[in-house]
């Protein structure tokens, strides 16, 4: 999947902060922290415990539209497991929730690891499936490996008006 970009200006962000590694927030009254990264589109990144109950539909647009971000952001709430493993629920920049998302799973590893709580080589939990990810030291790319499996299909009749 490539490099990850932390510097906020390149994410982009509009903070102050060279870089936003948990970077105290609040959002429709409630305090949270957060971590930016982008994989070549904007992330970010919110640990947290009892996520099962955690109301993303209500946070996730929010989040996303909010004026720090000049391009919107994909949004991810994170509950880490243990090192080496974490659950997912993603908001998608102009998509809402999603049952996956590749590039959000590797910029939660890279998240993780940046805040200490993930090791560079992890596996990702997330609705439609589990991910492997890998930060690789060696040339700092992020490698993903998980299945692609087709989960919709339809049709559309372009002679109706």
């Amino acid at each position: 999947m490539g490099e990850p970009i932390l510097e906020s200006e390149k994410i982009p962000v509009k903070l102050p902060a060279k870089k936003l590694i948990e970077q105290p927030m609040q959002f429709e009254n409630r305090a949270f922290v957060m971590t930016c990264v982008s994989m070549g589109n904007p992330h970010a990144v919110f640990f947290r415990n009892g996520l099962a109950s955690f109301e993303v539909k209500k946070f996730g647009p929010a989040i996303e539209n909010h004026s720090i971000f000049p391009d919107r952001t994909n949004v991810h709430f994170v509950q880490v497991n243990n090192p080496t493993e974490f659950t997912m629920r993603s908001w998608e920049r102009g998509s809402g929730i999603t049952l996956a998302c590749g590039s959000g799973a590797c910029a939660v590893c890279v998240a993780g690891v940046l805040t200490g709580r993930c090791q560079r080589v992890c596996t990702a939990h997330l609705p439609g499936g589990t991910l492997e990810l890998n930060w690789c030291e060696q040339d700092n790319s992020v490698y993903m490996t998980g299945p692609a499996v087709e989960v919709f299909e339809g049709s559309f009749d372009w002679s109706i008006k």
